[in-house]
C-alpha cells in the first residue's frame, strides 16, 4: 500500500501543480498574467462574473432589483471563464485585485465605482436602491449577521466539502468526512432558524437570502457537486428546503441563477432582458 502520510517541509514552495480540477489556475501569487481591458455596455451597471454560487447571488440581486422598479439597477453581464484564466487579465485585476469573481463597476456616477466581493456588491447594491436591507435597528444587524456568516461559512461548502467530493484528485477519507460534517452543520443552523422564520433574518426577504440561496439553492435542487444532495441527505432539512423551494420559484431568481453560464437554458451574457427572455420563454 501506498504511502499516504505527508511530512510539510519547513518552509514550503511552490514546485508543483496541485492537481485536480482547478490546478491550471492556482497559483501563491497575486496579479495580472496578462493584458487586457475589459468590455464595457450600455447600462449603469457593469459585471464581470461566471455564474457559479457566488456569481449568482449578484444575477439574482440585480434582477429582484429590476422586478422592483429600480431602472437604475440595469446591467450588462460580461463572462469570466476562470479556466481560461480571465480574471488574472490586467483589466479585471484593475476592478478585483483579488482575481475572484464577481467584480461590478457601477458606472452611475461621474467616475466608476469598482466594487468585489459578492457580499459587498450586495451590499453596495441594497444600500443604494434601498431595497432588501432593512434600513435600521435590529433588523438591519440581523440581515447583517446572516450575510456574513454565508460568507463566512461558503469556503466549507465550496473550498472544502465540494473540491474534496467532487474535484480533488484523489478522494481520501479524512477531508470528505471533515467538510461534510460541517456543511451539514451550516445546513443545520439554517434549518433551525428557517424553523423560526420564513427568512434567513426574519419575515421580509432580504440580501442574506441571496447570498444564502446561491449556495443552498444548487444543494436544495439536487444540481451541486454530483450527487452530493443525497450524500449529505440535503432533503432531511425540511425547513431549509421549503424555503430554498420558495426562493427557486421567485421569477427573478429563476432569471439570475441562469446568467453567465453556458450551455442549454442558459445565457453567457446579458445586454438586455430580451436576453433571458428568450431563453425561458424557448
Amino acid at each position: 500500500m501506498a504511502d499516504l502520510t505527508y511530512t510539510p517541509p519547513k518552509v514550503w514552495t511552490w514546485d508543483k501543480a496541485s492537481g485536480g480540477q482547478f490546478a491550471n489556475i492556482n497559483r501563491p501569487v497575486s496579479g495580472a498574467t496578462h493584458e487586457k481591458e475589459l468590455p464595457r455596455g450600455e447600462h449603469p451597471m457593469q459585471l464581470y462574473s461566471l455564474g457559479t454560487p457566488n456569481g449568482q447571488k449578484v444575477t439574482i440581486m440585480l434582477e429582484e432589483l429590476i422586478a422592483a422598479g429600480h431602472s437604475g439597477a440595469e446591467y450588462d453581464a460580461w463572462l469570466i471563464n476562470i479556466g481560461e484564466g480571465d480574471q488574472f487579465s490586467s483589466g479585471f485585476v484593475s476592478v478585483n485585485p483579488n482575481s475572484k469573481i464577481p467584480a461590478l463597476l457601477d458606472c452611475s456616477g461621474e467616475k466608476p465605482v469598482r466594487v468585489f466581493e459578492s457580499g459587498s456588491i450586495l451590499f453596495h447594491l441594497a444600500e443604494k436602491f434601498g431595497a432588501f436591507l432593512p434600513a435600521s435597528g435590529p433588523e438591519r444587524s440581523e440581515c447583517m449577521s446572516w450575510l456574513m456568516w454565508q460568507m463566512g461559512s461558503a469556503p466549507m461548502l465550496g473550498g472544502g466539502f465540494g473540491h474534496f467530493y467532487a474535484y480533488a484528485p484523489e478522494k481520501y477519507e479524512y477531508p470528505i468526512n471533515r467538510f461534510a460534517m460541517e456543511a451539514k452543520r451550516i445546513m443545520d443552523v439554517a434549518d433551525k432558524r428557517l424553523a423560526e422564520t420564513r427568512y434567513l433574518a426574519g419575515d421580509e426577504y432580504t440580501i442574506a437570502d441571496m447570498a444564502a440561496y446561491g449556495w443552498f439553492g444548487g444543494f436544495i435542487r439536487g444540481d451541486a457537486y454530483g450527487d452530493a444532495a443525497t450524500f449529505l441527505d440535503v432533503a432531511s432539512f425540511s425547513n431549509l428546503m421549503r424555503w430554498g423551494e420558495e426562493l427557486g420559484a421567485r421569477e427573478p431568481v429563476r432569471r439570475g441563477r441562469i446568467v453567465n453560464r453556458k450551455g442549454d437554458g442558459l445565457v453567457p451574457e446579458r445586454h438586455s432582458a430580451a436576453d433571458i427572455d428568450g431563453v425561458l420563454n424557448a
